[in-house]
């Protein structure tokens, strides 16, 4: 399991990325799940080591978005079990009072191979509508899975965080902690997601 550890480092000049205006780059598992993210988000790690992040201090935040990383066998073929399956399957075993569900979207960068979908659900506590993304991307052995609820009225601003973080999205196997807790079917994990805000 993952311990994350908030540290604002510099990049050097030559690094040869381009940040986002407004952004910083969340440098995760030792740089092999780097993307950019609004630079006055609130990063916080909950007890199982599951990385979220706020749009503002909780309880006051509106958005949250979490990211788990998966290690994979090396030695299994992945491309037998497609992500779109994965998202479908993920979808299909949502337990809120869905209102509607979207297509599923797929992208790739270079080796990067994901998809997303996301769902418009009624939360029982605000009686209020909120959307649910959920993103699964693979590259190698890697497997980050990306969770981002947030408020319909926030609907407009959240989409464009989420597009920035589809596209600056990077996966680098070869700087990932090699897998140590493994599990049925060849996975490791850090660790189990969860899903929060709205409810």
């Amino acid at each position: 399991m993952a311990d994350w550890v908030k540290k604002p480092l510099r990049l050097k000049d030559e690094h040869g990325r381009e940040t986002h205006p407004g952004c910083d780059v969340l440098v995760s598992n030792r740089n092999a799940v780097p993307f950019d993210y609004p630079h006055d988000w609130v990063l916080i790690s909950d007890k199982n080591g599951t990385l979220k992040l706020h749009d503002r201090q909780p309880p006051d935040d509106d958005c949250t978005l979490q990211i788990t990383i998966f290690h994979l066998n090396p030695n299994v073929d992945w491309s037998r079990l497609p992500i779109t399956t994965m998202i479908e399957t993920l979808l299909q075993q949502e337990t809120r009072f869905v209102l509607e569900r979207g297509d599923v979207f797929t992208f790739s960068h270079g080796a990067i191979e994901g998809a997303w979908s996301e769902i418009r659900f009624m939360d029982p506590k605000e009686a209020r509508p909120a959307f649910s993304r959920t993103c699964i991307a693979r590259c190698g052995h890697l497997q980050p899975l990306i969770t981002f609820d947030f408020w319909e009225n926030d609907a407009p601003r959240c989409r464009e965080v989420w597009d920035t973080i589809l596209a600056t999205l990077r996966l680098d196997p070869t700087h990932s902690e090699p897998p140590s807790d493994p599990l049925p079917g060849g996975l490791s994990t850090n660790p189990k997601p969860q899903r929060r805000k709205p409810q």
